[in-house]
């Protein structure tokens, strides 16, 4: 390990730790986070998304940062990104167990509150399958375009008020990589699985755990790229 690497490790364990060792501000979270869920999404995804995707880019790299990558308008994108993950989740966990029901499978709303049986994990995969399959790939090729879009303003604040040129980005993205990959193997093979544990833990915790796959996610991606 480098001293970049014990800065990087050490800053998160100051950041973390408290929520870990003092029960006042555990419960001073605990509190917001009910009653400001969606303010909360913001920043749980633009903190953890973001340092999932600078672990990524160490992996690949060796750095945790460069000239194009901006981490402050990252993390903004990532703040409005996890609201409306948040939204998703709340419309497909609500949703899916009443079209379960209207598909005949009687009691699916009330099997995901209860305990843990066959048919609860049936219902959270459900979720899963439904929301990665009709949101995850608009909700992925839009997060690509706003990365692309950040590096061309190499990772300035400029990227969050300059217009995104959707065409050309779209235009220019590398299909074959996001049908083939992001979609064809990330979804099915690590969405799907992951998000159904999400929808069996209790809901205060779903969002966090969503914004925590994140990082793993991120770390899997840069695992799963060839290094130049």
């Amino acid at each position: 390990m480098k001293q970049k690497d014990f800065l990087f490790w050490g800053f998160l364990i100051i950041l973390f730790l408290p929520f870990f060792v003092s029960d006042s501000v555990f419960n001073a979270y605990s509190s917001f986070n009910r009653e400001h869920g969606i303010i909360m999404s913001f920043f749980k995804f633009a903190i953890l998304s973001t340092i999932g995707e600078m672990i990524g880019l160490r992996i690949l790299t060796g750095e945790y940062s460069n000239k194009t990558f901006g981490i402050i308008p990252r993390m903004i994108v990532w703040g409005f990104l996890g609201m409306a993950i948040c939204m998703a989740m709340k419309i497909f966990s609500a949703g899916t167990p009443v079209f379960l029901e209207f598909a005949g499978m009687n009691g699916a709303t009330e099997f995901l509150k209860g305990e843990l049986c066959w048919q609860k994990v049936l219902v959270a995969l459900s979720i899963s399958v439904a929301m990665n399959t009709i949101f995850a790939p608009v909700f992925m090729t839009f997060h690509k375009i706003t990365d692309a879009h950040i590096a061309e303003n190499n990772g300035s604040i400029k990227a969050l008020i300059s217009p995104i040129p959707m065409k050309r980005l779209l235009t220019t993205l590398n299909w074959d990589r996001q049908w083939n990959f992001v979609f064809a193997k990330t979804i099915p093979l690590f969405w799907y699985p992951a998000h159904t544990i999400t929808f069996l833990l209790p809901t205060d915790l779903q969002v966090l755990f969503a914004a925590l796959l994140g990082v793993m996610l991120g770390v899997l991606l840069a695992l799963a790229t060839p290094k130049k």
